[in-house]
């Protein structure tokens, strides 16, 4: 029996940066959105050259993990997104309602099973990082209302509290599609008496109920903010003629 045997070729410093990096990102350490380090910190960090950096964040942008932008950062690319934004883009931008009300239902699915895990799972650094955004919401609610950013990060950092990498890479996609809409629903909310406090305590009730490690009422907490949530997307739709 004749056995081939292959030349065992080392590898090259860039190939292992790129390995390095795509295990951080498979195992939720470096998450959709995140700025990577520069170019000179990650050769300072690694103990290599900075053309191996270079050449590493290349095939990771060609790759699709990164975003290399010019003169702005690296940053890490939600998995899910070319597979899932582009096609779903052009129905959100088009209003398609029946899409609108899909990825409401899509929403409520993955966020309120995001909640039970995270009343699980969180750590102490994510449940203050819970309570840093809801005081920035209290905050920003005595002008009339919080940025959607603000409400976004607070929904991204209950998924990362997860602490599951794949869930983390599909709602950032989705959080993605649904940025413009939930603006608008919240512009709408601001407008009516007494939505505002009702917001800021579903956020704290959602946020108590996670802190204190209690997976269902945390479930139930979510699935009723974002029932308000998709009743106003509704109204708004039907409001449009959509």
């Amino acid at each position: 029996m004749t056995m081939v045997f292959k030349p065992i070729r080392p590898k090259k410093i860039s190939e292992a940066i790129v390995e390095q990096i795509k295990a951080l990102i498979s195992q939720g350490e470096l998450k959709p959105g995140e700025r990577i380090p520069s170019e000179r910190d990650l050769a300072t960090m690694l103990s290599v050259s900075r053309p191996s950096v270079r050449e590493a964040i290349m095939v990771l942008d060609a790759m699709g993990y990164v975003d290399s932008r010019q003169g702005g950062g690296t940053y890490v690319r939600s998995l899910t997104e070319s597979s899932l934004a582009d096609p779903l883009s052009d129905l959100i931008g088009e209003k398609d309602p029946r899409m609108l009300h899909a990825l409401a239902e899509v929403r409520m699915g993955l966020e309120t099973w995001s909640a039970f895990l995270a009343a699980k799972r969180a750590r102490l650094e994510e449940i203050a990082r819970l309570r840093e955004i809801y005081k920035t919401m209290e905050e920003q609610a005595k002008s009339g209302g919080w940025d959607a950013d603000v409400d976004a990060q607070f929904h991204y950092t209950i998924t990362a509290a997860t602490q599951n990498t794949l869930q983390l890479h599909v709602l950032n996609t989705i959080h993605s599609l649904f940025h413009t809409t939930i603006q608008v629903a919240l512009t709408e909310f601001y407008r009516k008496e007494g939505y505002l406090d009702l917001l800021l305590t579903q956020h704290r009730e959602i946020l108590e109920a996670i802190a204190e490690h209690d997976p269902e009422r945390a479930r139930q907490k979510m699935m009723v903010h974002l029932a308000l949530v998709e009743d106003k997307l509704a109204e708004l739709l039907g409001r449009n003629g959509a």
